[in-house]
């Protein structure tokens, strides 16, 4: 992790970074040494940061504390001031590695798992079927042939099977003409366009244009030498065009009647033969229909054995074990 020791500013300005607890830690620390710092080994004494024990146990034999003297107890190291003790450091936070310049070591991070195959045994399914009353199907049997019964009926009747039909006809003319007579019809002609024209103008606004966006301000932080610094670029301001006139609503339009012009006919009819009315003259004759038209036709019954299958199968093999194959890497710290 980097260090901070001082910050720049956009304006220049340099300020060192000011710590009120690390200043007092070293202060008491120089109070301490100020006359020299004497190790005096390890000590089974419990110390904290603080403690005002005044004698400890060095190799077994009490030591009255003298300031500057320096000594070890649970893996801590303490200075004493003359009247407190003041912690300096915990040596069980260094790890094997904290006196090794680089350590590796090797593992495999990615690669892929085979596919587990099944190897199996053939298996034989042994199927039973017997005689049951309350069983699943019927495998065979006979169905009974239908009968049909019914009554003969005799249908007579009278019915006109051939003839002739007159007509009694009306001739009626039809003439078209367009040079006498009233018109009777116009059959073709012209419609004129309708006129369009703007009713009443839209609602509109001015806007002014902007004839370029500027840029956005930055800000950049940057560290160097434990420097932190921080840059700052106000960007520039859109630039401001001419006013332009818009619309903020639709105009409303009206179109005038379209006019037809064409040139009508008069239609007059002649000696076209129209029928008014008709005749059937024919022979009437007999018909007689006999035969069996209704009855009932009986339900065909099925007679079969019923029967019940029972089975079972058990499958047996091996899941061959799948193996991961990958490749190996470096891991490497410094």
């Amino acid at each position: 992790m980097a260090d901070i020791r001082k910050i720049t500013l956009p304006n220049g300005s340099v300020y060192n970074i000011k710590d009120a607890y690390a200043r007092q830690e070293i202060e008491n620390i120089q109070t301490a040494i100020s006359g020299g710092v004497m190790f005096m080994g390890e000590t089974t004494t419990a110390l904290t940061d603080g403690a005002t024990t005044s004698t400890i146990v060095i190799n077994g034999s009490n030591v009255t504390a003298v300031k500057g003297y320096l000594v070890v107890a649970d893996s801590k190291e303490f200075v004493y001031d003359g009247k407190k003790w003041i912690e300096l450091g915990d040596l069980s936070l260094i790890g094997e590695l904290g006196w090794k310049d680089t350590a590796s070591t090797e593992y495999t991070p990615a690669g892929t798992v085979s596919k587990p195959t099944f190897t199996g045994s053939p298996a034989n399914v042994t199927f039973t079927i017997t005689e049951d009353a309350n069983g699943n199907y019927k495998p065979k049997g006979t169905v009974t042939k239908p009968t049909f019964t019914g009554s003969n009926s005799t249908f007579n009747g009278k019915f006109t099977p051939s003839g002739s039909v007159g007509l009694t006809n009306s001739n009626k003319t039809a003439t078209v003409s367009t040079t006498s007579g009233t018109a009777t019809y116009t059959p073709g002609g012209n419609v004129t366009a309708p006129s369009i024209s703007m009713k009443s103008a839209g609602a509109t606004t001015t806007v002014n244009s902007i004839t370029a966006v500027g840029d956005l301000p930055t800000f950049t932080t940057t560290v160097t030498d434990e420097n932190l610094t921080f840059g700052w670029d106000a960007g520039t301001l859109p630039t401001k065009g001419s006013n332009t006139t818009v619309k903020t609503g639709d105009a409303s339009y009206e179109a005038s009647a379209p006019t037809f012009s064409g040139t009508g006919v008069h239609l007059v009819t002649g000696n076209i033969a129209v029928p008014t009315s008709a005749t059937f003259t024919g022979t009437e004759g007999d018909v007689s229909v006999s035969g069996t038209p209704n009855g009932e036709v009986s339900q065909p019954t099925f007679s079969g054995l019923t029967a019940k299958i029972e089975g079972s199968v058990t499958a047996s093999g091996d899941v061959s074990k799948p193996t991961f194959t990958g490749t190996k890497a470096t891991i490497t710290v410094s």
